[in-house]
C-alpha cells in the first residue's frame, strides 16, 4: 500500500520544522496519505534525528518520528534557500512551523510573507507562548507547555511532587491539536469559495490546557484548586478509580465510572448497597471501598466493572486486542531490516493511511521533490547543491 490510499492522499504538506510537536502534525497526516515534505538543514538535519538510543549507529525514535515523509534539505539561512523555501509554500496546501516568531520574521517566511506567495495557504504555527503575547520569541519546550496547562500540578501523589507523564506529553498532544486544526481548516477551504487562507497560531500549553475541561470552571465557581490524588481523578466521576496490586504482584487499573458500577464493587466486597445510594455517599466512602478492593480483585468481570492490567510495552506486543487492531505494523528499514512501531491512529475503513516507508535519509528526497513537485531542472538542482542550498 502507498501513501496514495489514505483519506489525505493528494495534500501536499511542507514542514518548515523540527523535533516533535510540529513535525507530529506532519506525520499524523502523512499516515493518512498527505505528501509531506520535510525540510531540514544540509549538514545534520532536524536535531531529533540523534534523540534517543541507537541501534547500529541508526537512531530508532527518528525511525518512526519521520516517517511516510520525503527529506529535503535547504539551508534557510540563506537568500536563496529562503526563496526555495518559499516556492515549497507556493505549492503547498499546508505549511508546518515551530521556529521561533521573530526568526519566521527575519526570514520571510512569517505568515503574512508565505499568505502573499499563497493566499489559500494554510499554516500550522507552533510556538512556546503564542505569537501575539510579550513572549512570543521566547524558545519553548514541550516539559514547559505540560507545566503551563496544569496536567503537572494534577499527576503525582498528595504528598510528593508533582509529575510529568514518561513521554513528550506536551509536545504530542500539540501535534495532536495541530492536526485536528489543519483538518478544520482545509474543511473550510473545501466548502468556502472565498476561503483567505487560514494562520493557525498553537502555543505548547494550548492543547493539554483545553483537555483538562473542568479545572478552570471549578476554581471559578467553587474556588477549589484541584491537586494530586495519585491514581484517582481529581474530577472523577464515581468513587473506584485507582490502581490496585495483585497477590501475585501484578498491577490493574480498576475504573468504576458509573454509580451503578460502584455500587457493584461494593456488593462484591460484602457492602449494604443502602451505603453507597448516591454519589455523595460513594464519595465519602471512597477510602473505605478502595481498601476492600485491594483485597478483592476476581471476578469483576462478571459485575461489569472495568478493569485492566497496566501493560508495559512487551504487554502491548503480546496482547490480542492490539493484534486485532493491527495497532503494531512490521516495516523494511534501509539500516534495520524489519523494525515494529505503531499501526496507522486512527482507524478509517475505506481509506486508511498505512506506514509506506520509516524514517527518509537527510535529502534523500531532493531530486524528486525539487525536480518532479517545483518543475525545477537537474542543472539547477545540481546548482543549488553545489553553492550549499540543498
Amino acid at each position: 500500500m502507498s501513501s496514495r490510499d489514505g483519506a489525505l492522499a493528494g495534500l501536499k504538506v511542507v514542514e518548515l520544522a523540527h523535533v516533535i510537536a510540529g513535525p507530529l502534525a506532519g506525520t499524523l497526516l502523512a499516515d493518512l496519505g498527505a505528501d509531506v515534505i520535510h525540510v531540514e538543514d544540509p549538514g545534520r538535519g532536524d536535531p531529533q534525528r540523534y534523540a534517543g538510543p541507537a541501534k547500529n549507529g541508526a537512531h530508532l525514535w527518528w525511525k518512526v518520528s519521520a516517517r511516510n515523509k520525503r527529506s529535503v534539505t535547504v539551508n534557510l539561512r540563506t537568500e536563496e534557500g529562503r526563496d526555495l523555501a518559499r516556492r515549497l509554500a507556493a505549492w503547498a496546501d499546508v505549511v508546518i512551523s515551530n521556529f521561533r516568531v521573530e526568526t519566521m520574521e527575519k526570514w520571510g517566511l512569517d505568515w503574512s510573507s508565505l499568505h502573499a506567495v499563497n493566499p489559500k495557504l494554510v499554516m500550522l504555527q507552533v510556538s512556546g507562548f503564542g505569537a501575539n503575547t510579550s513572549k512570543r520569541n521566547q524558545p519553548g519546550f514541550g516539559k514547559v507547555g505540560e507545566a503551563m496547562s496544569g496536567v503537572v500540578n494534577l499527576t503525582g501523589f498528595p504528598d510528593g511532587p508533582p509529575v510529568h507523564t514518561g513521554f513528550s506529553h506536551g509536545d504530542s498532544v500539540t501535534g495532536l491539536m495541530g492536526a485536528f486544526a489543519i483538518q478544520a481548516a482545509l474543511y473550510r477551504k473545501a466548502s468556502d469559495p472565498d476561503f483567505r487562507g487560514e494562520w493557525i497560531d498553537l502555543a505548547l500549553y494550548e492543547g493539554l490546557y483545553r483537555l483538562i475541561e473542568w479545572q478552570v470552571i471549578f476554581y471559578d465557581q467553587l474556588g477549589e484548586v484541584p491537586e494530586r490524588v495519585g491514581n484517582r481523578l481529581a474530577a472523577a466521576p464515581a468513587a473506584v478509580i485507582n490502581t490496585f496490586k495483585t497477590g501475585d504482584g501484578h498491577w490493574l487499573t480498576v475504573t468504576s465510572g458509573t454509580p451503578r458500577s460502584v455500587q457493584n464493587v461494593a456488593a462484591l466486597v460484602g457492602e449494604s448497597l443502602e451505603d453507597y445510594a448516591t454519589p455523595a455517599m460513594q464519595a465519602e466512602r471512597r477510602e473505605r471501598l478502595d481498601g476492600l478492593v485491594a483485597e478483592c480483585l476476581k471476578v469483576m468481570g462478571d459485575l461489569e466493572v472495568v478493569a485492566s492490567p497496566i501493560y508495559t510495552v512487551k504487554d502491548i506486543l503480546d496482547d490480542q486486542t492490539f493484534r486485532e487492531r493491527k495497532n503494531v505494523v512490521e516495516i523494511e528499514d534501509a539500516d534495520l531490516g524489519a523494525v515494529r512501531m505503531q499501526g496507522v491512529v486512527p482507524r478509517l475503513a475505506n481509506y486508511p493511511g498505512s506506514v509506506w516507508r520509516t524514517a527518509p535519509a537527510l535529502g534523500e528526497d531532493n531530486d524528486g521533490v525539487f525536480i518532479d513537485r517545483l518543475g525545477m531542472s537537474a542543472d539547477e538542482v545540481a546548482a543549488l547543491a553545489a553553492a550549499g542550498t540543498i
